[in-house]
């Protein structure tokens, strides 16, 4: 049975979270799509102590789509972590996953995201102040280790599980290597070969349906947490459990919904129009003229524009035969601050 927690899962397929990314619409879209869980992209535990606003609008979620709803937070004093969990509780966060593995300076130099890979023992504290403040499951989220020669992802999954950890999700790469270089999936299977009774969730690397079923099949991980690879194909997620891959007008229409969906949730149409420009990169990404279609939407200012944009590309739409000319990316540095 697929259970994180007291929640069980109708499938092994997550989406991960992603700044700039998870935020409302994209969840709700993945979820609808078949992924079994969603987590929020990393918001500020200090953030939320403020009762800053803006970060206070991206625990929005839809009740009626995201079950369970987890909230990803990230910092590093356990006080404040705790804190900041009871107010995501408050807002409805039925799971609480913490960010030990972010590798980008603005998180790292306050000794959160992946600085936590150096101290185990405050990241076990975190998890224990959480689950003791919430009574919710915690999740974590981990590399395997700060550089190559400190890789010492056993070591913070024996300290996460004993302090109560429910399921925990491992990047295989370190946090010198941060998104380059190739993951190494024998961590997560060297993982679960020491935690076999443990929850573990394998995320690297897994660019297609057939990516997903190798790294259960290879390393014996719980679940697979597919980040990069959902960008602009949240239908991945049903091609997994079977479905069909999307015909041109399909994905037109999923990309118009998505930006409607987008304008409604930014609430101010210039910066929703320049914020979904990455969405509308990445939906283009692997279809013949993307190149062309990037350079026009990254000039556009109204919504108009942009669903004329969407309706002439998308709507003829063919894969092409020369391949992607270049990997999806997600800029870490916007994190919520």
């Amino acid at each position: 049975m697929l259970r994180i927690g007291p929640y069980t899962l109708p499938n092994p397929f997550i989406l991960a979270p992603m700044a700039g990314v998870s935020e409302m619409p994209f969840r709700v879209i993945a979820f609808q799509l078949g992924a079994a869980l969603c987590p929020t992209e990393l918001v500020s535990s200090q953030g939320l102590m403020r009762i800053n606003q803006r970060t206070l609008k991206y625990l929005r979620f839809d009740p009626a789509v995201e079950r369970p709803y987890s909230l990803q937070l990230y910092g590093g004093d356990p006080e404040a972590m705790a804190r900041a969990a009871v107010i995501g509780k408050s807002h409805g966060a039925q799971i609480i996953d913490i960010n030990m593995g972010c590798p980008v300076k603005k998180i790292t130099k306050n000794g959160a995201g992946s600085a936590l890979l150096c101290d185990p023992e405050r990241a076990a504290t975190l998890v224990r102040d959480v689950r003791a403040a919430t009574g919710l499951p915690v999740t974590c989220k981990i590399r395997s280790g700060w550089d190559a020669n400190q890789r010492n992802y056993l070591r913070m999954a024996s300290v996460l599980f004993e302090a109560g950890c429910a399921a925990l999700a491992v990047h295989p790469r370190t946090r010198a290597q941060a998104y380059t270089g190739q993951a190494d999936w024998r961590v997560i299977a060297d993982i679960k070969h020491h935690f076999p009774d443990q929850c573990v969730i394998g995320n690297g690397d897994v660019k297609t349906c057939a990516d997903a079923h190798r790294m259960r099949e290879t390393t014996g991980c719980d679940f697979v947490m597919i980040g990069r690879g959902a960008l602009g194909n949240p239908w991945l997620f049903r091609e997994l459990l079977g479905g069909p891959s999307p015909e041109p007008e399909e994905r037109c229409e999923g990309v118009l919904r998505h930006f409607e969906a987008h304008m409604e949730f930014m609430g101010e149409p210039l910066s929703a129009v320049r914020t979904f420009r990455k969405h509308l990169a990445w939906y283009g990404h692997g279809l013949r003229g993307a190149a062309v279609f990037r350079a026009e939407v990254n000039q556009l200012d109204s919504a108009d524009e942009v669903r004329d944009a969407v309706r002439r590309f998308f709507a003829a739409a063919r894969a092409d035969p020369q391949g992607p000319s270049e990997e999806q990316d997600v800029d870490y540095r916007a994190a919520l601050g």
